[in-house]
């Protein structure tokens, strides 16, 4: 039976080393707003045997997401895996200056259409299947005020849904990548040695082995 690996933020970074590295062991079901990246991608995992469906879709846009999913629940009626690394990088600025427009997208995307997309995927996932998040330190940095609070407010989410279904099910993680050469990171640490970051390939690799399916 074929598994399903839904990624969301899946175009480029560590959302689409996760494809690479779960392919051809999962259908990936790849969701991005890049259509040129998704195709590449696609590329991609063909070459090591594996099949994608692409849904060049936003996150924020709630009737796309319950269109994908319920797509999916028609077609393979149960995700086994999905893994959420969509994400809003808004400019460093002090938290006074912070841009309404930035938080507001900032809200929409990292916190908002994370909250949508667990209701929407829990029933796919059922009790066996696995959800994973990823953390990152910036939380309360200098200058990191819309990203780090709605980050962390992500991963809040995250955690709280891991407790609730701890011994019911599904299985919820919340992740720790490395650093890694990520163009994200690199608007937030320019000029960043990035020779000395893990590669994102190396650590998909970890993360999907670390999860143990």
């Amino acid at each position: 039976m074929t598994k399903i690996a839904l990624i969301t933020g899946a175009s480029r970074g560590l959302g689409a080393a996760l494809a690479e590295a779960l392919a051809p062991g999962h259908h990936i079901v790849a969701v991005a707003k890049t259509v040129g990246a998704l195709e590449d991608l696609d590329d991609r995992i063909k070459e090591k045997g594996g099949e994608a469906t692409l849904a060049p879709m936003d996150v924020t846009n709630d009737g796309a997401m319950q269109h994908l999913c319920a797509m999916i629940h028609e077609r393979w009626r149960t995700v086994d895996l999905w893994l959420h690394t969509a994400i809003h990088a808004a400019p460093l600025t002090p938290a006074p200056h912070i841009d309404t427009g930035d938080w507001s997208k900032s809200w929409a995307v990292n916190v908002e259409a994370t909250r949508r997309m667990i209701a929407y995927v829990a029933p796919l996932l059922g009790e066996s299947g696995t959800a994973v998040f990823f953390d990152d330190p910036h939380a309360g940095a200098k200058f990191f005020g819309s990203y780090g609070a709605t980050k962390a407010a992500q991963v809040a989410l995250a955690r709280s849904w891991a407790v609730e279904t701890a011994s019911t099910g599904p299985r919820v993680v919340v992740a720790s990548p490395a650093p890694m050469p990520t163009a994200v990171r690199a608007r937030f640490h320019p000029g960043e040695d990035r020779s000395r970051l893990t590669s994102c390939a190396d650590e998909a690799a970890r993360i999907v082995a670390d999860l143990r399916l």
